[in-house]
Order: structure tokens, then sequence, then C-alpha cells
């Protein structure tokens, strides 16, 4: 970018936007700066033209994620998505199923409850959501989504008592929304594995989150519209850069919303896929065009939440 930014400058205009923003020295267990994910991978059949699409464009994709959850998929759909995601060393991520726009609670689907869309009301909830985890790790689930507080520390318990593997990867949602240093802090502290970040957030803020915080940050370089409609894509080296251990994470603007899913939308989710697959490899050329030196994990890295789909499976 040096040449765009000296013809700025020659012009009479600020070549940068002068903020002071450290590299991170911090990375992934293998010495990797960044990995990539893709979302909303609804279901085996969506997973496969998924896979069918990376290797056409041959880009490395990580974590795969899905947001209808543990709960909408049948043992014999997990089980084909976990063997689907384990046999490229991948990670598969699933969302627990039950939630609070789920529940026959108005106040999540408000306008002023949208805060608490995610999160589960009383215990039944929480013991619904902890009877989803374990049934996705006995199927061999090894990483899943959440997007509240009280599970998220169960996670922690639950792993202290044997209910989890120790391994498993506990990746916490956008929608937990916490967006400052201290409060990312506590989701560490309470047993996040990985934190999605906010999408709106700034360079210099996220830069103040990654100094306070070990663990992967999660980032929407294209976000969804219901989460805002940006499109980053310039920004990925610095984001790598400044954010490392760091997901760079292809949502797609324009386009419904499909939770909770089924086979109502299986010709749109296959859509879907393809075009944020698309998506990821104009990302990836950013990457090489811009951060050619970025170091990416190769698949089946440490600290990846790949499926375990041995007999084991059956058991913890």
């Amino acid at each position: 970018m040096k040449e765009s930014r000296e013809l700025l400058e020659k012009l009479g205009y600020p070549p940068t936007d002068n903020i002071e923003l450290p590299t991170s020295t911090k990375t992934f267990p293998d010495g990797a700066q960044y990995r990539i994910e893709l979302p909303s991978v609804e279901g085996p059949v969506a997973l496969k033209e998924m896979l069918d699409e990376i290797d056409r464009y041959g880009l490395t994709i990580h974590r795969v994620s899905q947001g209808s959850g543990i709960m909408l998929q049948t043992d014999e759909e997990i089980q084909e998505m976990c063997r689907l995601t384990s046999e490229r060393g991948m990670e598969l991520s699933l969302f627990v199923g039950p939630r609070g726009t789920w529940d026959i609670s108005a106040q999540p689907l408000t306008e002023g409850g949208k805060s608490i869309a995610l999160r589960h009301e009383g215990s039944d909830q929480l013991v619904y959501a902890m009877e989803d985890l374990k049934r996705g790790a006995k199927l061999g689930l090894r990483s899943a989504l959440i997007a509240d507080e009280g599970l998220l520390l169960l996670t922690k318990e639950m792993k202290k008592a044997g209910q989890l593997p120790e391994d498993f990867v506990v990746k916490v949602s956008v929608q937990m929304g916490a967006a400052n240093p201290v409060s990312v802090k506590l989701m560490q502290d309470l047993g996040a594995g990985t934190y999605n970040v906010p999408t709106a957030l700034t360079l210099p803020k996220l830069a103040a989150i990654r100094q306070a915080i070990d663990i992967p940050i999660d980032l929407y370089v294209e976000v969804p519209d219901n989460l805002g409609g940006f499109l980053r894509y310039y920004e990925i080296p610095e984001i790598i850069r400044v954010l490392a251990p760091v997901y760079i994470k292809f949502g797609l603007r324009n386009h419904p919303d499909v939770y909770p899913s089924g086979k109502q939308w299986e010709s749109t989710n296959i859509s879907l896929v393809k075009e944020r697959v698309r998506r990821a490899a104009l990302g990836v050329q950013m990457i090489e065009r811009y951060y050619p030196e970025a170091k990416t994990s190769k698949l089946g890295a440490e600290g990846l939440g790949i499926p375990r789909i041995s007999a084991s499976s059956a058991t913890l």
C-alpha cells in the first residue's frame, strides 16, 4: 500500500489515520497469526458443498460454524458433519440449541430486549443447554458456540466434573456483546476459549482488547446485515498484524435470516455457503497481496476443536 499512501501525502492528504497500533506478539500454539472461519454452514449437505467449493478455490479453512444448533440436528447429521471435518483436520463448532429467542418469553424478541436475545432464562434453559453440549460431545463434537455468561462458567465446571472433554473449545458468540478489555477479559476468565468481538469496533479499540487477553479473537470481516453489514476486506492485513491470534470470519451481506434452518432452506443454504467461500477467496488474496509474510495454521493444528469420530465418540 506504500505507493497509495505516498500519493495521498503528495496531494496534501494524511496518508494514515495516524494511530499507533502495536504489532501483536501473541500467536496460536503453532506460531500462526491467523486462521479462517466460515460461519452459518447449516447441516451436512451445505457442508459437503462448502468443502467441494474450497477445494475448487484451493483454500484452507480452519473452522466451520453453524447457528441453528446441536438441538436441531439428528445424531446422524452431527456425526456426518463431525466425520467430514475430522477427515480434513478442521474445527466444527455448533451452537447450543435452546436459547432466549426460541423460548416462550417475548422479551428477547422486543426492540429493547435484543441485548439478552440468546441468553438462557431460568435454570431449566441452562440444563437444556448443558444437555445439548454433552450430547454433541458424545457424538464427537469438540467445539460449540454459546452466548450466555452463566453457561460459559458452567462449561468450565463441566470440564472439571468430567462432563465435557478438557480439549472442548468453547467459542463465545458475537451475540454476547462484551466490547472492552475488561469485559472480554472476564469472558476469558469464565472459560472462553475463543471470543467473537462485536463487529463495529475500530482497530484501536480491538488493539486494546488484544493487549488484555491471550485467547484468539474472532472477527467478521464481512458482516451479516443484522449485525451491521460492514465489509472490512482492506483492513484484513492490519487486523492480522494487530490482533493475532485471530480468526478471520467471512459472513455475507444481503442474505435471508435462515435460523433456525432445515430442509426448507437447503437450496438457499447451498448458495450462501458457495458465496461465502468466494468471499473467503477474496480475503485470502488480500492477505497474499498486502501481508504475504503473515503466518497461518495448517489443518489439524493444535488448538483446533477437531471432532473425534472414533468408537469412543459414544462416551467421554
